[in-house]
């Protein structure tokens, strides 16, 4: 822990960097407690307190794991660290949870009661779109809304206006996105299909899609074999792009793209907090 770095500066620097963490406060104690309301500590997902301070090891073990799990399902927490005998006068145990409070026992001589509220700060998830089809227009246009930073790639001689995305590429050479979570969607319609996706399988990615028939894709997929992508990068590119609502306009179709991308967005923080919990 380093306890001299002002946390408040500190959320500022890991918000501009894009980098995960958790803020825990303290938000009410009751009797004798090392840390009072309104302390606060930064928690990083390695489990490094990185600044500031919400007491001894009473209350460490608790915060801890309450912030892995926020971070891994992007779900704020309140634990409430009491004495054992004040659990069982509320007829509670120790890691039950009741009414979105998890109880945990403060095990220190000193006894008394702490709450902390545990707050996930995430990084936004990354879209990266190639093409400048309506559906990709559509795309940047939704996702934006959704929360995602958005950045789009094609050639600037294709768009008729330059759309509101969070970063523009002339053509499909992009920089790889530093978000935690990675959505990569090739919607070019026919103008540098091939270019696009295999730029599009340049760099790791949670999820893939291919706007277009299975056909179209198939055929793209011989090409890109024949020049030695391997067929397991192959197999992860979705397509057709979306799920099956019956989409029929560009819009629609856009929709049902993001709305498989969240799926996938959040049944992995699903799986990523059951991997958490002991």
């Amino acid at each position: 822990m380093t306890a001299h770095v002002d946390v408040m500066e500190l959320i500022s620097r890991l918000k501009a960097n894009e980098e995960p963490f958790a803020l825990a406060t303290v938000v009410r104690t009751v009797s004798v407690t090392a840390a009072k309301a309104g302390a606060k500590a930064i928690i990083r997902p390695d489990g490094r307190i990185e600044a500031g301070w919400i007491g001894g090891g009473c209350a460490r073990g608790a915060a801890l794991k309450a912030a892995r799990e926020a971070l891994a399902d992007g779900r704020p927490r309140l634990i409430s660290i009491q004495p054992g005998d004040l659990l069982a006068e509320h007829g509670v145990r120790p890691g039950e949870e009741r009414e979105g409070v998890r109880f945990a026992r403060n095990m220190c001589p000193s006894q008394g009661t702490m709450d902390i509220f545990i707050e996930p700060v995430l990084p936004p998830p990354a879209l990266v779109v190639f093409g400048a089809s309506p559906v990709a227009l559509a795309l940047v246009e939704q996702a934006r809304l959704l929360g995602f930073h958005v950045a789009l790639a094609a050639p600037f001689a294709d768009l008729t206006a330059m759309p509101e995305a969070d970063r523009l590429f002339d053509g499909f050479a992009v920089e790889p996105p530093h978000a935690s979570q990675r959505f990569v969607v090739v919607s070019t319609q026919g103008k540098g299909d091939e270019a696009a996706l295999k730029a599009a399988l340049g760099f790791e990615a949670d999820y893939r899609a291919f706007v277009g028939s299975r056909r179209k894709m198939a055929a793209l997929r011989a090409q890109l074999a024949e020049e030695g992508v391997s067929e397991a990068l192959l197999d992860t590119v979705k397509a057709p792009a979306g799920l099956d609502l019956g989409a029929i306009t560009p819009e629609e179709i856009a929709l049902s793209i993001l709305a498989e991308m969240t799926r996938h967005r959040r049944s992995a923080q699903r799986l990523a907090a059951e991997a958490s919990k002991p």
